[in-house]
């Protein structure tokens, strides 16, 4: 496996491994505090910070390992729809925060189809 091919998958998986940690052990609040603007409070609240946080855990480990990458891709891509159309439902101007969660989206989504159509069956 090429060496920037092997690099964009780490990458990739830092990106969601991180950002699940984050979201489970260094700043949930934020999560909650994001859900509550919509309203979506307790339990609701709960099962989508844990669920999204393990979902994104789950897709760094998935990017890496040697199975299924165009599965894990497409399963990357679908994550990253849905939590920006929630994201954008929730509070549009996330779209212009400065730190742009949101408008990082793009280059990922690059970086996810770039690693799609390189992929060889090699393990990293």
């Amino acid at each position: 496996m090429p060496t920037l091919l092997k690099a964009a998958r780490i990458a990739l998986a830092f990106l969601w491994i991180f950002t699940g940690l984050t979201s489970l052990f260094f700043l949930p609040e934020l999560g909650y505090e994001i859900l509550a603007n919509a309203d979506i409070k307790g339990e609701s609240a709960n099962f989508l910070v844990y669920g999204g946080s393990l979902i994104d855990i789950g897709l760094g480990i998935w990017v890496i390992s040697p199975w299924k990458l165009k599965s894990c891709c497409i399963a990357q891509v679908t994550t990253i729809i849905v939590y920006t159309l929630l994201l954008t439902m929730i509070d549009a101007s996330f779209w212009l925060h400065p730190f742009g969660p949101l408008t990082k989206n793009l280059p990922v989504l690059v970086l996810i189809f770039i690693v799609l159509i390189n992929d060889e069956p090699a393990k990293i």
